[in-house]
């Protein structure tokens, strides 16, 4: 949720940073006339001017109407190239149109795009899936939001329990589950005003304990009424957080004693190699949901359980044909074409190699970052996982999401993406998030490291920076 709330690190004075924003917005109209004037226009017919919500959540007057995406090069209407760290927020992780997604879609889409049965395709992608991420068994969805909202309904028809049990801050997606957070009275609340299940008290759904806090989810489980932990290995949401170590083993645990499904939502940790957080860190869980990027951008998901669960839903169940008894899966979910683009995607795209120069990216990115923040003296941090990073406005990286939303400062970051983009380079709108695919170049990298210089040079007041101590003991030494 968007706030006016400042993070205690902010390095620049409320007066300096209008200034500079009123320039940075000039600047934009001045670049983008086609985008604007396409804006006003789809006001019209699109509910504002955009097809879908996120894409006018940029922090900019208007947003970028894209003509054409290829590799990390994103080009919109007025003929600006941009640089792309955000790739379609992990959709396009490997790039705009991969080519051998690109060619195997090609010839898929005139031999037929979905019949509603099954293709022999599939049979690499669960075996593929399985040796990637440890579990046995998939299925396919279209969207991870829709492959979690289906292994939800497993747990809860499995388990006859009714509560979903998320971490506070997190994001899986359109769920109702997954949208209620812990209120500044402990409660449980809405984040935002938009009530999507009026009339039912968001505590009936959902438990919310803060990530890393295993007391807490300990106490949460111990009611017996949670159906499964649905969690993200790290978060990625409010600001990433890293597990502490034993967190993921002591979460395995307290589902194993207190029989609740765990369930690994992979969709953005997807990024920390082929086989995810998962495989590189020897996690267990019941289940894994992944979507976004597994098909090249094209829209895809899938999920992923144990032998002991594929057994338990057919005794539980029976049998029934081929059918699924718990109204499972949508008309065009596993289509040739979604196949298709998934098999393309996993044999010759997210390979080994691939992850190898996106985490060596991540790390030229992120030595960078830091560097810039040391040169400046700014008491910030970044965190690293993966091919992804993220420049956080505070000196100690956070334990969980209530830290990591104090530190949200949306009108400074919405200053440093605008700036960004004016010359050139785009990353995740929602936060600092950026993410390097395998074809970025270490001109590319060195270049919005020094864009982030140029920004911090001009952005920073001195006898801001002299006020701000850091009194944890989290903080790094370079920035105190």
């Amino acid at each position: 949720m968007i706030t006016n709330m400042k993070s205690q690190y902010r390095v620049v004075s409320d007066d300096k940073l209008a200034t500079l924003k009123k320039r940075e917005n000039n600047l934009f109209q001045q670049r983008t006339p086609k985008s604007k004037e396409t804006f006003e226009r789809a006001q019209k017919m699109l509910l504002n001017g955009v097809p879908m919500p996120w894409m006018g959540d940029w922090g900019t007057s208007h947003p970028l109407f894209v003509e054409k995406a290829s590799g990390n090069r994103v080009t919109d209407i007025d003929n600006n190239e941009y640089l792309d760290f955000c790739l379609g927020d992990t959709g396009a992780m490997f790039g705009h149109s991969p080519e051998p997604t690109a060619v195997a879609v090609a010839e898929q889409v005139r031999n037929g795009i979905t019949t509603m049965l099954p293709t022999e395709r599939a049979l690499w992608i669960g075996s593929e899936l399985s040796r990637r991420f440890g579990l046995p068994f998939w299925q396919v969805a279209m969207t991870a939001t829709e492959a979690n909202r289906y292994v939800i309904r497993t747990c809860r028809a499995l388990t006859k329990r009714p509560k979903v049990l998320v971490m506070n801050e997190c994001y899986h997606g359109s769920l109702d589950e997954s949208l209620p957070h812990i209120g500044p009275d402990g409660k449980i609340e809405l984040r935002t005003d938009y009530d999507s299940n009026p009339g039912i008290a968001k505590n009936a759904l959902t438990r919310v304990v803060e990530f890393n806090d295993l007391a807490s989810l300990e106490r949460e489980l111990a009611f017996k009424d949670v159906a499964c932990v649905l969690a993200e290995p790290i978060m990625t949401n409010c600001g990433m957080v890293l597990p502490e170590p034993g967190y993921h083993e002591k979460l395995r645990e307290l589902c194993t004693r207190y029989g609740s499904f765990l369930v690994i939502d992979e969709t953005h940790t997807f990024s920390t190699g082929p086989g995810g957080y998962t495989a590189a860190f020897g996690l267990k869980p019941d289940f894994i949901t992944l979507g976004k990027s597994i098909a090249g951008g094209i829209p895809v998901a899938v999920y992923g359980f144990t032998s002991k669960i594929a057994e338990k839903i057919n005794s539980t169940f029976g049998r029934k044909s081929v059918s699924d008894p718990m109204g499972i899966g949508g008309t065009l979910s596993g289509n040739a074409f979604a196949i298709r683009a998934m098999e393309a995607t996993l044999k010759e795209v997210a390979t080994s190699e691939a992850f190898e120069r996106m985490i060596a990216g991540q790390n030229r990115l992120s030595d960078g970052l830091e560097a810039v923040l040391k040169k400046h003296a700014i008491p910030w941090s970044v965190t690293r996982s993966g091919a992804r990073c993220e420049m956080q406005f505070m000196p100690q990286l956070p334990v969980n999401g209530s830290e990591a939303k104090a530190h949200f400062d949306w009108e400074l970051m919405y200053y440093t993406h605008l700036y960004l983009a004016n010359r050139g380079v785009l990353i995740t709108p929602f936060h600092n998030m950026m993410l390097v695919p395998p074809m970025a170049t270490d001109v590319d990298i060195d270049r919005i490291v020094q864009l982030w210089d140029d920004c911090m040079a001009e952005l920073v007041t001195p006898a801001h920076i002299q006020g701000l101590v850091c009194n944890s003991d989290r903080c790094p030494k370079a920035s105190n």
